[in-house]
């Protein structure tokens, strides 16, 4: 077969087998059947998840690799539920559904045609009416179908606020059901907690969540971004007062809600305030007062993050403990 002419091109199918799906990525190579065409074609690209007798919609550009031959690299791929009984077969066979394999999709299929998705999601009860289906598989069924629907709307929802499919897959795996419910209170937490998401992007999605630029979470999460951008060049904190200059510039807010993501960040012990006065009263009445101590002292207030606040604290209690013995030589 040749590669068709114009390079940016459409497709759409029947998915008629997943030869490969990466579900840390997304990535999947699939063989299509595409209408009045006798052979299967090939489509590579990212996807949420993917399951034979699948209707595909995908578009981008022919290549020709050397060894898996003329395949459609996509740019974008969007599937839905089939609507055809052969697709619906495929479908339920595929492994998608527990409780489901290849004799009881033809079964269901012939007995229900093209209701059988209205009769799993609404009428589980008619399942009994297939030899072989009892209440419990029937149980298993419902359940299998109902969490593939909600990983599917998860999907759909973090796609429609510009999230791209390998970063949808590792959000999902770590919030799982609590995915749309977390990142609609706070797309802030996704810096913090997945891998390959930075502030600039979360700012985005927070954007299109409808979370305002004057929001105290965007502020929180503002400043905790410039401590760890500046850990990244060896500073173990920041001068407060550089601290709110910095946020200020970066949030293009006004100061006042940048004080008061800091106080909120402070009161929830996710940042620490230095000098701290508790702290250091119980270290001077253990340590004589020298002119390094007089000078931490009278030091302007410094925000660290609490890892780097407690690995700094650490060295300086064994260099005074190393300090009390006598030495070994």
């Amino acid at each position: 077969m040749d590669a068709p002419q114009n390079p940016n091109e459409e497709l759409a199918g029947l998915i008629e087998r997943v030869s490969f799906f990466n579900e840390e990525t997304g990535f999947a190579v699939l063989r299509v059947k595409v209408p009045e065409r006798r052979e299967l074609l090939t489509v590579v690209g990212q996807l949420p998840s993917v399951n034979a007798g699948e209707w595909i919609h995908a578009s981008g550009r022919w290549a020709r690799d050397r060894e898996h031959g003329l395949q459609l690299r996509a740019a974008a791929i969007k599937t839905t539920p089939p609507s055809t009984p052969e697709g619906m077969e495929k479908y339920l066979a595929s492994g998608l559904i527990k409780g489901i394999g290849p004799a009881y999709a033809q079964k269901l299929v012939e007995r229900f045609g093209g209701q059988i998705i209205d009769v799993i999601e609404n009428r589980s009860k008619l399942l009994e009416q297939i030899d072989g289906i009892g209440p419990m598989r029937r149980r298993k069924i419902r359940q299998s179908w109902n969490e593939q629907r909600l990983i599917r709307d998860i999907m759909i929802f973090l796609h429609s606020h510009g999230v791209g499919t390998g970063r949808a897959v590792r959000i999902y795996k770590t919030y799982g059901d609590k995915a749309i419910e977390t990142v609609r209170a706070n797309p802030y937490l996704l810096c913090r907690d997945i891998r390959g998401i930075g502030f600039k992007t979360a700012d985005q999605i927070a954007q299109k969540t409808g979370i305002p630029p004057h929001s105290i979470l965007r502020a929180r999460a503002g400043i905790l971004h410039l401590l760890r951008e500046s850990a990244a060049k060896g500073h173990c904190r920041l001068p407060q007062k550089i601290l709110l200059e910095q946020s200020t510039k970066l949030l293009q807010v006004e100061e006042t809600v940048i004080q008061t993501g800091l106080r909120q960040s402070l009161e929830a012990q996710e940042l620490l305030l230095s000098p701290e006065s508790d702290g250091n009263e119980k270290r001077q009445q253990k340590a004589p007062r020298t002119a390094e101590s007089r000078q931490l002292a009278s030091e302007e207030p410094a925000i660290y993050l609490p890892s780097l606040r407690r690995a700094e604290q650490t060295i300086a209690d064994r260099f005074l403990s190393l300090a009390a013995h006598p030495a070994a030589y």
